[in-house]
């Protein structure tokens, strides 16, 4: 034990002599370590964001639309070319299908707002069946939605979002009052819950209005989006393909040919993400590694450098009575030290990055403690790697030649 607390002694002297030096030294480690910090904390919190607020379908919960999920250019060219999806099919799925517990029906548009002479533009319009609030877990903090009747008779009534709210009512109740959309009177029914921004983008800037309403409005130049929710997590593949069973039935699609719309669900859309944040989580670590093994190799060199240039006191220790395995623990110390203060700094400059991100901009972030400790291993890894050759060459030196030596 003693011989072990000497090792680390004499290498934190030999660090401490040549400050400037180690901290030179440490860079390629502490942009490696802040990189992986940094990536992997801003992904994990944007995950946890989206599984928890962006993706918020529920998981018995699907959507059948014209597109579905598009991974590609020659996806979304097809995908145009499919008929577009009505209200009439949507009602005949209500009727028709035996497994399902609800069904509904979306559509959206982007529009401008006004109120006397207050304009809010590019507001996103969802004309919506009145189930939706429950299928979308829509939440609201004034009012109510809108009903069946409602919707059925093209009531001209509105649930608005937060920004909608500040922005057309500010220092107002906005519950009652009316704002016009293409110069059609609206009547303020509910205000749903802050949201925020994702990326960049509000998600506040919306307004829902009974999907009727929207037709009169707007006409029936879109194609809906059918919500529907199964009786059971468990019976969510059965009512799938009772669903995707009545469409094609529907529309006379031959027993092989492909269907004629997209089925979206909350694990298709989790899967989508992952994939997504996994292939940049790969490139960023990437780059990372190239840093930590970039900082390894300067590591290397610049103890090399100081065996070259502390042969002498090599020697010295030898004749004391040092054994070659204590100068080799020495230099392996002095090594791993360098690399896990590295990667302590880069580990602070990467939560500090982290804060920052999440401060001044919507992105999340999330630093986990095994994202700490993993990134501290791998710098004393590199540290320890580095340091296995030139140890074992100082610990190979002649005493008697290195006494020697100047």
């Amino acid at each position: 034990m003693n011989r072990l607390l000497e090792a680390v002694r004499v290498a934190l002297d030999a660090i401490w002599t040549h400050r400037l030096r180690s901290a030179l030294t440490l860079l390629g480690v502490v942009i490696g370590v802040a990189t992986i910090v940094t990536v992997v904390s801003v992904i994990s919190g944007l995950n946890r964001f989206v599984r928890e607020e962006i993706f918020s379908l529920s998981p018995d919960v699907f959507i059948v639309s014209k597109f579905g999920i598009i991974r590609g250019r020659d996806e979304f060219l097809k995908a145009l070319r499919r008929k577009d999806l009505s209200l009439a099919e949507m009602e005949r799925i209500r009727h028709l299908c035996t497994s399902c517990r609800g069904v509904g029906a979306t559509v959206q548009g982007a529009k401008s707002l006004r109120r006397g002479d207050r304009r809010l533009p590019d507001v996103q319009i969802t004309g919506s069946t009145s189930n939706l609030a429950e299928l979308y877990n829509l939440d609201l903090v004034e009012g109510r939605f809108y009903t069946e009747s409602e919707v059925g008779r093209a009531a001209p009534v509105a649930v608005i979002g937060w920004d909608v709210k500040d922005q057309l009512f500010p220092g107002v109740d906005p519950l009652g009052r009316s704002l016009s959309v293409e110069g059609y009177p609206l009547q303020v029914v509910g205000v749903l819950r802050r949201q925020g921004s994702v990326l960049g983008q509000s998600q506040d800037s919306v307004v829902w209005i009974p999907i009727e309403l929207y037709d009169k409005v707007f006409g029936r130049k879109r194609s809906i989006d059918v919500w529907v929710q199964a009786q059971s997590l468990d019976s969510l593949e059965q009512t799938q393909d009772e669903v995707r069973m009545l469409l094609r039935r529907m529309r006379g699609v031959a027993s092989r040919a492909e269907d004629p719309f997209g089925i979206v669900t909350a694990e298709a859309l989790q899967v989508l993400w992952k994939g997504i944040s996994a292939a940049a989580f790969a490139m960023m670590v990437l780059i990372a590694t190239i840093s930590l093994v970039v900082g390894g190799v300067v590591i290397m060199n610049i103890m090399l450098i100081s065996v070259a240039e502390r042969t002498h006191e090599i020697g010295l220790r030898a004749a004391v009575g040092a054994r070659r395995r204590d100068i080799l623990l020495q230099f392996l110390f002095e090594a791993a030290i360098l690399a896990a203060a590295g990667g302590l700094v880069g580990v602070a400059i990467g939560a500090g990055i982290s804060a920052t991100v999440a401060a001044v901009s919507p992105l999340p972030t999330l630093v986990r403690p095994t994202v700490v400790a993993v990134a501290l291993g791998l710098a004393t890894a590199v540290g320890v790697a580095a340091g296995l050759f030139p140890a074992w060459k100082a610990s190979r030196l002649d005493p008697i030649d290195a006494l020697r030596s100047e």
